[in-house]
This record gives C-alpha cells, sequence and structure tokens, in this order.
C-alpha cells in the first residue's frame, strides 16, 4: 500500500508540476481574463489519460504501478478533468446513460454550489 501512495504521490506532484507551469507560461503568452491555461490543461489531460487507459486495456502485461503513477497520480495532479471525463465516457460505452446524465449534471450543479456555500460561509 505504501509503494502505491507513493507511486501516486510522484505523478501527482509531476502532474500539478506541469499544470502550474502550463498555466504561467500560457498566460505570458497571452494575458487574458479566459481560463485558456485550465482549459488546455484539461483538454490534454482528457488526450493523456486516453492514452493511456488505451494502452493499458490492449497490454495485459501492463504495470499496474505504471498506471498508478501515470493514470491516477500524473493525470489526477495535472487534472482532475480528465478523470471526470474517463469515468463519463466508461458511462457512456456501457450504456449508462441515466447515471452518466446524473453524473455529470450533479458534479457541476452540485461543484458549483459547493463553491459558493464555500465563499458565502467564509465571506461573513
Amino acid at each position: 500500500m505504501l509503494k502505491a501512495i507513493l507511486l501516486v504521490g510522484l505523478g501527482s506532484a509531476g502532474g500539478g508540476i506541469l499544470r502550474f507551469l502550463i498555466g504561467k507560461w500560457t498566460h505570458s503568452l497571452i494575458a487574458t481574463s479566459f481560463p485558456l491555461g485550465t482549459m488546455i490543461v484539461n483538454i490534454l489531460g482528457c488526450f493523456i489519460i486516453g492514452l493511456i487507459y488505451s494502452i493499458f486495456s490492449k497490454n495485459s502485461a501492463a504495470d499496474a504501478n505504471m498506471q498508478l503513477l501515470l493514470a491516477t497520480g500524473f493525470c489526477g495532479g495535472f487534472t482532475t478533468f480528465s478523470s471526470f471525463m474517463h469515468e463519463n465516457y466508461v458511462m457512456l460505452e456501457n450504456g449508462n446513460f441515466l447515471q452518466l446524465a446524473l453524473y455529470t449534471i450533479l458534479s457541476i450543479v452540485l461543484g458549483m454550489l459547493a463553491l459558493y456555500l464555500a465563499i458565502y460561509l467564509t465571506r461573513n
């Protein structure tokens, strides 16, 4: 278990650092209030996690530790949006349309409400 935690932590640190660097680099190229860096990271993260899961699903000898390092760790630290999108893809592929709709809508709506609640509670 300790090895898995360390792999996820190492991958997450790398992903978080790269996310930070891409955000800074994007903002230095194009100074805008639009969150372009975050959008780029989210889209890139979706592509990367798609590659990782596709490669691991085709290779039965693939190392579970590498999947922890890259998918859970790196992509998780880079962006959780990639995990969110992969989970949506799996539900779509399995025909779980109601579950897909509920998960997507509830994640966005409840996430926004939680954010607003936290801001409201800390302003008073």
